[in-house]
This record gives C-alpha cells, structure tokens and sequence, in this order.
C-alpha cells in the first residue's frame, strides 16, 4: 500500500452495509490460504439468520479501515457481547469474580468467528500498519464505550503481532490436529501408527460400519432434504449437549446455497434411515470439523463420521491437516495430536487486568505441559517399532 498518509476507521452494525468484494479481497487475499470462516458469505449469513445478531448477544461492531483515497484498506470482524457463549476460549470466571467485586464485565469487544474454534487472520490486511491501527482503534473503543476489554480469540501469528505494545495479555489453549505429511492413502496413515493403536482404530472402524453406509456430499450433491437430516442431528446433540443450539436450519438454508463447495457434509444410514450426521467445512489446505448429531446409537460411529471419514477425505484431497474443533482428548487415539492455540485480551480495569497478569502465565505453562505430556502419548510408532 506504500507509505499512509491517511487512515480512517468507522464501526458498521451490519455486513449487509459492506460490499461482498472489498471485504473477500482483504479477508482472504491471492496467496493466502483460504479461510471460509472469514468469507462474507458465511459471516453475514450468521448475521442475516439472527444467529450473531444483538438479540442473540452478538451485536456486530466491525471495523472498516479506508484510505485517504477512499478505499478499503483493512477491515476486522467486531462483536458486542452480552455473554461468553459460543466463544471457546472461556472467561466465565473471570465476568462473575468481576461482577462479584462490583463490576460489569459485559458488555465486552470480542474479535472472533463466532461459534468457531478456528485460527486464523483476524485483522484482515495486507499491510501490517493498517492490522496495527484496527487493533488500536479497538483499544480505542474501550475508553470510548465503557466496556471491559477487548478479546481477540484464535489469532495467527501476524495478527497477534499486532497486537504488541498495546498491552493485551496472551492466552494458550490446545486442541487436536490431524497432520498430513503426504499420506496416498488411510491405509499408509495407519502404517505409521503403532501396532496397538492401528488394530484398534481397525476394529472400530469395523464396528462403526457394520451395517451402515456413508454418504459423501460436497457442492450441488448436497439437497435440501440433506440439511434436513443434518439438522435434526444437530438439534439432538445440541440439546443434550448445552441445552440450546447456536445455529439456526435457516442459517445452514443459506450456506448450503452460498458455500456448497466449501462444504463436505457426511451422513450415516442404517437400515435405510438417517442415524447421523457431521458437517465440515473445505478450506485452502484444511478441513474443518464442525458439528456433529446423531438420532440413534452405533458403536463408534462418532468416531467414523468425525474423526476417520475426516482423514480419509483430507488424503484424497491433498489437504494438509484436519482441525476437529476444541476440546477432546479421544482424539488422540486416532492420530490427532495437540496443538498450541491462542487468544489475546485488553482488560480495562487496572485490578482485573493485575489479577490476570498474576494468573496467565501460570495457566500458560500449564498448557504447554500438558501439550507436552499429551504428545509423549501421540500413537505414532515410535523409532524402531
């Protein structure tokens, strides 16, 4: 962008207000990789169905960036939040010791996919001095509102740098990968695993398809009848799961005509009816799991339809790696292993932000002692097996 010599930053309330175009050529840009979380399709589609929308507790907030000469330069997806649902990176304790010593820690800034748990940019430029200024205008918007902080959850590493100097404190989390160093085949990732973990992951797969067919739709395959089926999977899980789900059969309506080939959507059959369920999303050089349901039990289908379907598809595709979402220590068992995540956070009030500078750090080594520990444990055969 060469030397800038002006920068204006304004808030808008809504992607509708924002061209489709401007905002997918800085979210994802020739030469990055392709992140179908940050498209415009799929934000605003969240914003179109309420599903972010201030009734929800997710009032949008993004940032625009525009140059002297009236273009945009850089933008940021902003939120408004009234609560910490739908976030996995978890501050719950942190609102209600906040809220118990007199403050009000909602409503707070949030930049992040909601729903989400995916890493990846999220001030949305090419030019690091436009990342620099969206993340001081969100600083900014702190003073300005009267809110608590600002959270930034799943950063890269070039937008958590920055974030430096502005005095966000750094968090780690770890999650479950699935790495592919050129596999031609699920049989040869199963060779690389030890004796012990590859029969076992053979006899559930056996399990899990006895009796059951899989069916594997991407783009125009996928029916509306299929989103059907999805979404009372989806309902069911849901429920049982945290009481309410997030997402809407309108929301999944209209990125199944947005994002079809963005999108591998897996369903399981026994006995000619639907039993089950898993969404995933196709990007640059991953797939994303997502979500997952089912109707009725099956031995290890879980595992078949999130896990191994996951992998065997990533191998056909050339796709580097499989990202299964937060949380899950099973995952290890079938060849994902831990991986350092992040998220970085402003705290307005001098004693909160003094009781997190004393805590982080200590949280921070325990994560990477856990990473650790859990990779000692990965099923890999191990030099000599």
């Amino acid at each position: 962008m060469g030397r800038m010599t002006a920068l204006s930053i304004r808030t808008v309330s809504s992607l509708s207000g924002v061209p489709a175009a401007a905002w997918d050529r800085l979210a994802n840009p020739p030469g990055a990789e392709y992140d179908p979380f940050l498209s415009w399709n799929f934000l605003q589609a969240l914003e179109e169905t309420g599903c972010a929308a201030p009734e929800s507790g997710w009032a949008p907030r993004h940032l625009i960036a525009e140059n002297d000469a009236g273009r945009t330069a850089g933008v940021m997806p902003l939120y408004a939040k009234s609560h910490s649902y739908g976030e996995y990176v978890f501050d719950h304790a942190w609102a209600a010791a906040y809220e118990r010593a007199g403050g009000c820690y909602y409503p707070k800034l949030l930049t992040a996919i909601p729903f989400t748990p995916v890493t990846g940019r999220r001030l949305l430029s090419a030019d690091a001095a436009v990342r620099a200024a969206l993340a001081r205008a969100a600083v900014d918007l702190c003073e300005r509102w009267g809110v608590s902080g600002w959270h930034v959850n799943f950063p890269d590493e070039p937008s958590r740098a920055a974030l430096d100097g502005l005095g966000l404190l750094p968090r780690t989390d770890r999650q479950f990968v699935w790495e592919n160093p050129g596999y031609q085949n699920f049989d040869e990732f199963l060779g690389a695993l030890s004796a012990r973990k590859r029969k076992a992951v053979r006899r559930e797969r056996r399990a899990a398809l006895d009796g059951v067919g899989i069916l594997r739709l991407t783009g125009a395959d996928i029916r509306p009848e299929h989103w059907d089926v999805f979404f009372a999977c989806y309902q069911d899980t849901g429920a049982r799961k945290w009481g309410a789900p997030y997402l809407n059969r309108d929301f999944f309506a209209l990125i199944g005509e947005r994002m079809a080939d963005d999108i591998l959507l897996l369903l399981a059959r026994r006995e000619g009816r639907f039993i089950a369920a898993a969404l995933n999303f196709i990007g640059g050089g991953a797939l994303y799991g997502r979500h997952w349901g089912r109707l009725a039990d099956q031995p290890f289908l879980h595992f078949e339809l999130c896990y191994h379907q996951a992998v065997d598809f990533a191998i056909e595709r050339g796709l580097s790696r499989v990202e299964a979402g937060a949380q899950g220590e099973h995952k290890l068992a079938r060849g994902y292993v831990p991986k350092t995540v992040h998220s970085a956070h402003y705290i307005a009030d001098p004693g909160l932000r003094a009781a997190l500078v004393d805590y982080l750090p200590r949280e921070r080594e325990a994560v990477a002692e856990e990473v650790k520990v859990l990779r000692d444990y990965a099923p890999f055969r191990k030099l000599g097996q």
